[in-house]
């Protein structure tokens, strides 16, 4: 498991960036649900963590994807390919982040660290 941050740290309708291999965003809804996803648009290498929240969807700040929450699934268009979800589990206050086995759909020229 990876330790997020503490759940006071991170409000209703924002997000956070976890700087690993590929990045992962961590959503809080308004509604009070947390969950994980791949940080990487599959169309362009952008940040969903920058985008906009909106129920359990985020709209990528580049092109306006939209991705589900729940399943990772494209909700519109450009991108074709869903994200990866990841299980997050809140114990002592704490947002933890397990990370997927699944490997990640990377949007074209984006690599993971060590590969060419």
């Amino acid at each position: 498991m990876i330790p997020a941050c503490p759940l006071a740290s991170l409000p209703r309708g924002e997000a956070l960036r976890l700087d690993v291999d590929p990045p992962i965003a961590v959503f809080h809804t308004d509604d009070g649900e947390i969950f994980a996803i791949d940080d990487t648009c599959t169309h362009q290498d952008a940040s969903l963590a920058d985008g906009w929240l909106e129920g359990c969807e985020v709209e990528c700040p580049l092109h306006a994807s939209r991705f589900d929450l729940r399943t990772g699934q494209v909700d519109a268009p450009p991108a074709k390919r869903p994200v990866r979800t990841h299980e997050v589990v809140v114990e002592d206050d704490t947002i933890y982040v397990v990370p997927s086995d699944a490997p990640p759909n990377l949007p074209p020229g984006v690599t993971l660290k060590g590969q060419a």
